[in-house]
């Protein structure tokens, strides 16, 4: 019996004859090109009622996105036999099954195994697969060739029958090629099926993050599985992916894939043609380096393959002026947070050995508790393979110590670190013995007073890690635009003690940290103080006496000048400086540095140092030189003139007439005694922050109205300094922010406070209200916090 006869109108071709294996045909051939029309093909062969194969719509745009599940109708017709079987399975006795079936990496399945589809079918047994539609039925189907007979899909559309086709195709091709490149055997065979997996994945109508990244994913496998390759074998390897990688970021093994080869060629024209723009992605794209880590080894071995180039740093330093651009604003946000990290690391690797011997040992913490436990702290991956340091001698039970402990133990042969100081010094540390307080970053780094520096022997190739990333922070510090964010991210000084105990590298960032201290920016050169209070900050660190100061203190009154340039919280700095450095405030004082000079000239007006033995000190020092003697007689002119303004006597309240400057309230304050006054309203003058100047030198001052003026946070830091006594504040319309808002939780005897109309967020609100006890009346109409 004929069995591709049309008896019973069935519609369904026979395929168990005339039908040429997929297998057989290329991997990569185009079968989505419908058969000729009138064309003489069994499985093409149609009855009375005509079923066609649709034309795919890959030449018309059409675009899908890959599917992973979807609801679908499912029919599978036997191949008929008999002509009773060819009744059974004619169009009008077919039974349709609705299913959810999921696409997963080896075969078809349904979410209710039962009926047609009880057992999952796998993709190496599709012999073909096409669509199919009627002229004279709305029906939107897919057969699905298997041996023995046929599976129709049938979807609710001509898009989604598409959609489905595509994916079920694009699964089936990515199935073949996993079982293809398992197991290569002849690697230029390997090659053409790379490029042509290449091809597939560019040519594809599915749009999806994965159709690109799976033939990397099958790539990287192979790769990591067949290490024993030849360079030329790499470098045709990665030119056949690299268009995958225009517009995705590399897997894990094939960043080390790439690692490798730009460690082994760096000279390669692969590093630059290829890898360039790869690395440009990455660095303008990636979000997080913690969840790839291996793409920042990656970043950070191409870097260093720049460096071994003729051009040496010139080639890096154009790479970087490449990832900022030629205009003043870099416009990718990303590339800086990136190559900060990519920097970290790789300055951290230089001294991976030093740490892992020091992690290995007991914190003084756990000493002092009697704990002998080993530091939980993993360590981190490995980014190059230093030489490992001498075998160390054990180290000697420390004695217990009356400070906070810091975070661990420097325990190498290179660096001679100790664990007390002398008695003097020991008694000046505030921190409570066993408390859990962070150690200040110096006493962390406790150096023996027998060394004028830390003397830390790095290999070779590590030192020249350690010079190229530096390098890259001095160049990163060059830019305007990027400096404050770097300032932000190296205000909590992110480097080990190791790096910070090592002179190489400390008179490498000192550039850095000269940058900040001269940008007029104040985002800039606040991060030059500690992050939070009980930590030291990268002005500790520079100043004499700090572990990486290595000049007479230049750094140190430049850093001064900038910050009190600021007015950032004037007297209490001024009270650290006094407590912390007052000598060499006065050596340099006393060679001439005026910055110094005014220093000490502000420790003298504001009544900071109380030791009258020290301010005989001073005032001696400031005699000595002719620009400290110049400004010691106009401090004692001010002094004059200050107790003649605060002699008792004169208004109690006071208004200045509107469009009144700085200069004018400054005349005024001069003309007379003002210790009486207690109200002062320059509501709708013009007066800004400069005006507080003036202002804390009212001793009876309790109420103040600042009213649409233009006085900002400035003003309101050094008020709060002074003016503890301020009982009423009017800030409305004012363009004061959170920043100075914030000063305002240390005046304490504030009971009313207008904030109406100002740039105030809820939670500095919250934060005032927990802070002033006394606070009874708050105006904070037109705010966030309203």
């Amino acid at each position: 019996m004929d069995s591709n006869g049309s008896g019973g109108g069935g519609e369904l071709p026979n395929n168990s004859q005339s039908y040429q294996s997929e297998e057989s045909k290329p991997l990569l051939e185009d079968t989505s090109s419908a058969p000729p029309e009138g064309g003489n093909n069994n499985s093409g062969k149609t009855s009375a009622g005509p079923c066609r194969r649709a034309a795919l719509l890959g030449g018309c745009g059409m675009r899908y996105k890959l599917l992973q599940e979807g609801d679908i109708q499912v029919c599978v017709v036997k191949h008929p036999r008999t002509f009773l079987s060819k009744i059974l399975t004619s169009k009008f006795l077919r039974r349709w099954e609705p299913h959810h079936l999921s696409l997963g990496d080896s075969s078809l399945s349904s979410a209710t195994p039962t009926g047609y589809m009880e057992s999952p079918l796998s993709y190496s047994a599709i012999e073909d697969l096409q669509p199919l539609s009627w002229d004279n039925a709305p029906k939107y189907c897919l057969q699905l060739s298997v041996p023995g007979g046929t599976v129709l899909l049938q979807a609710a559309n001509s898009y989604l029958r598409d959609q489905w086709f595509h994916s079920l195709q694009w699964k089936k091709k990515i199935y073949k090629y996993r079982k293809v490149l398992k197991n290569p055997t002849r690697w230029e065979v390997v090659l053409k099926e790379i490029r042509a997996l290449v091809d597939m994945a560019l040519t594809s109508p599915l749009q999806d993050e994965s159709i690109q990244q799976a033939p990397l994913h099958i790539i990287s496998t192979l790769l990591s599985e067949n290490t024993n390759l030849s360079a030329q074998e790499h470098e045709n390897i990665i030119v056949a992916i690299a268009p995958l990688l225009e517009n995705n970021h590399p897997p894990p093994d094939l960043c080390e894939f790439f690692c490798k080869h730009c460690r082994e060629r760096p000279r390669s024209m692969v590093v630059i043609e290829v890898f360039t723009p790869v690395v440009q992605r990455i660095l303008k794209h990636n979000m997080d380096f913690g969840k790839c880590p291996r793409l920042r080894l990656f970043t950070q071995e191409y870097i260093l393959a720049l460096n071994e180039l003729n051009g040496g740093m010139e080639v890096v330093k154009k790479f970087v002026h490449s990832m900022h651009g030629p205009t003043g604003q870099c416009p990718h946000p990303r590339v800086l947070p990136n190559l900060v990290a990519v920097c970290l690391a790789a300055i951290y690797s230089c001294y991976e050995e030093f740490i892992n011997s020091r992690d290995n040992s007991p914190s003084l913490k756990e000493i002092r508790n009697g704990c002998q436990q080993q530091s939980e702290r993993k360590p981190p991956l490995p980014l190059r393979l230093l030489l490992a340091p001498p075998p160390l001698p054990p180290l000697a039970p420390l004695p217990s110590l009356p400070l906070s402990p810091p975070p661990s133990i420097v325990n190498s042969s290179e660096i001679l670190v100790e664990l007390e100081r002398n008695n003097n010094t020991a008694n000046k540390l505030k921190g409570p013995a066993g408390g859990d307080s962070e150690p200040n970053l110096i006493d962390c780094l406790l150096v023996s007073p027998t060394l004028s520096a830390l003397s830390i022997q790095l290999p070779a190739q590590a030192d020249r890690v350690l010079g190229c990333f530096a390098l890259i922070l001095k160049m990163l510090s060059d830019y305007d635009d990027w400096r404050p964010a770097l300032a932000s991210l190296l205000q909590p000084i992110p480097f080990p003690k190791e790096a910070l105990a090592h002179a190489k590298f400390t008179k490498e960032l000192k550039y850095v940290i000269q940058r900040f201290a001269e940008d007029p920016r104040q985002e800039v050169h606040s991060c030059l103080l500690s992050v939070r209070s009980g930590k030291d900050g990268w002005f500790q660190l520079y100043s004499p006496g700090g572990m990486a100061c290595d000049d007479d203190g230049e750094l140190f009154a430049s850093m001064v000048h900038i910050l009190m340039g600021s007015c950032y919280k004037t007297k209490k700095f001024l009270l650290s400086l006094a407590e912390n450095k007052l000598g060499p405030c006065m050596l340099l004082a006393l060679r001439g540095n005026q910055t110094m000079v005014e220093i000490l000239c502000l420790m003298l007006e504001y009544n900071i140092i109380e030791n009258k033995d020290t301010q005989l000190q001073i005032i001696s020092t400031l005699e000595s030189t002719q620009v400290g003697l110049r400004m010691y007689e106009q401090l004692c002119d001010r002094q004059r003139e200050l107790k003649e303004l605060q002699r008792k006597g004169g208004p109690t309240r006071l208004t200045l007439p509107s469009k009144s400057t700085d200069a004018d309230l400054a005349r005024l304050l001069s003309s007379g005694s003002f210790g009486n006054l207690e109200n002062l309203s320059l509501a709708f003058t013009n007066v800004t922050s400069a005006c507080a100047e003036q202002l804390i030198k009212l001793p009876s001052l309790k109420q103040l109205n600042l009213w649409s003026t233009q006085f900002g946070d400035a003003g309101l830091r050094l008020l709060s300094e002074h003016l503890a006594s301020l009982q009423v504040l009017n800030l409305c319309e004012t363009p004061v922010t959170d920043a100075g808002l914030l000063a305002l939780s240390s005046m304490k005897s504030l009971c009313s406070l207008n904030m109406n109309s100002t740039k105030l967020s809820a939670d500095t609100y919250e934060d005032l209200k927990a802070k002033l006890p006394n606070l009874k009346e708050v105006d904070v109409r037109y705010t966030e916090a309203w």
